[in-house]
């Protein structure tokens, strides 16, 4: 099957993809969009960049909101939402900016759909509650995104009914069963209508995560994966710079200099540094905006705005903020410290090299991280070269001279 056409898309939706220049399925997509078109439970695994959204959007969007295989007919009374007060597809996600995006997505997809409009709500901690509950009982809107504690909140408080969701699905699974998160999704799950087609997935899953999704799903689960390796190592050039914890602002701004890329993300661990790191880039004339946990919503969107439309050719974040930002054209990853965690690199590297662009991720660190970078570079099965800042150029050791 290498068309949409051949996974039994309806041509609507061909129509719509052909708008961004998207021509042919990718990998996952062959996969899960059949299954899930079959009323089956998935849980698959891609690298980032390679269409997880679209995979389960359209196959849920086309089954359960009134597509029929010619993209006009199906049951029109499903996009009747009269008396009915809870969505039939929801979508969980761990960050405001990934149910952002995912919205955005859903939204294109049902955009100018022939028949009834298809409304689309965005449930999110950062947002006023009291609209929320007004928007909720207005539009009776057919699919929510959303995080789980605004959701849940709005479950307790009888706000969003539950009993009606036919398709459910946790996106970034891992993230949303990790310690923080678990319970109240796992409460939020157990709340929904349990004859429901469920579907999760994320670039990574640990044997662990896996263990804590497969209760929460239900029925029969196909597990569908593809490997990340070839992205990684394929499409993404690897580097280490050394550099002592307190220069790496300093070398951070001589790399930029240097490199003159347009598009740049720049992970710090340590979310309280975003600021001083934007401030300083800016004092050196680097147009940077940066992005954290606890910002507001209007200036997380304004700084993402800025980004995305090159307005700022640099965005520091911290790594719960940018989990799953899908931003085109990011040349550059850099990464101001190095996690102990496999799949940690691979959710940072995998903002660049996306649909089937090249990319490049650097890595800043000491002594002790750039050796933590060999173990991760040995587990991950990736070259990771060396690279000098030496007379305003980016060299390898052996040629700065």
């Amino acid at each position: 099957m290498n068309s949409f056409v051949d996974l039994g898309t309806a041509p609507f939706f061909i129509e719509r993809l052909a708008e961004r220049n998207i021509q042919h399925p990718t990998e996952i997509q062959k996969r899960v969009i059949p299954r899930m078109l079959a009323g089956e439970q998935v849980l698959f695994r891609s690298a980032t960049g390679t269409g997880k959204t679209f995979a389960y959007l359209i196959p849920l969007v086309q089954r359960f909101l009134g597509l029929g295989d010619d993209g006009q007919g199906g049951d029109s009374r499903r996009l009747d939402r009269t008396g009915v007060s809870g969505p039939a597809i929801l979508i969980l996600a761990p960050t405001c900016e990934l149910c952002s995006q995912i919205k955005q997505e859903a939204d294109f997809l049902v955009h100018e759909r022939p028949g009834a409009p298809v409304k689309v709500h965005l449930v999110i901690g950062s947002a006023n509650m009291s609209r929320q509950i007004d928007g909720l009982k207005k539009d009776r809107p057919a699919i929510i995104v959303g995080n789980p504690a605004r959701l849940l909140a709005l479950a307790r408080m009888g706000k969003l009914k539950l009993d009606r969701v036919e398709a459910l699905v946790l996106d970034e699974g891992d993230r949303l069963m990790a310690e923080e998160l678990a319970g109240e999704t796992g409460e939020l799950v157990r709340r929904i209508n349990p004859q429901r087609q469920t579907a999760a997935c994320s670039a990574t899953m640990s044997a662990t995560s896996k263990e804590r999704l497969l209760p929460l799903m239900g029925g029969t689960v196909v597990i569908e994966e593809t490997e990340e390796q070839e992205i990684l190592r394929e499409r993404i050039s690897h580097w280490a710079i050394f550099s002592e914890d307190r220069r790496k602002i300093s070398a951070l701004g001589s790399f930029l200099a240097a490199a003159e890329a347009k598009k740049v993300l720049v992970f710090t661990a340590r979310g309280g540094q975003v600021g001083n790191i934007v401030s300083q880039l800016q004092y050196h004339k680097i147009p940077a905006v940066g992005l954290y946990g606890d910002m507001d919503k209007k200036n997380r969107k304004q700084a993402l705005d800025d980004f995305r439309a090159e307005r700022a050719r640099v965005l520091v974040s911290s790594d719960l903020a940018a989990r799953g930002l899908d931003i085109p054209g990011i040349s550059h990853v850099i990464a101001l410290d190095v996690l102990n965690d496999p799949e940690a690199y691979i959710h940072r590297a995998g903002r660049t090299g996306r649909a089937g662009k090249r990319g490049i991720m650097v890595t800043f660190g000491d002594a002790d991280e750039l050796r933590n970078l060999a173990r991760l570079e040995k587990k991950l099965g990736i070259a990771v070269y060396p690279k000098v800042l030496y007379r305003g150029r980016i060299c390898t050791p052996e040629n700065n001279n």
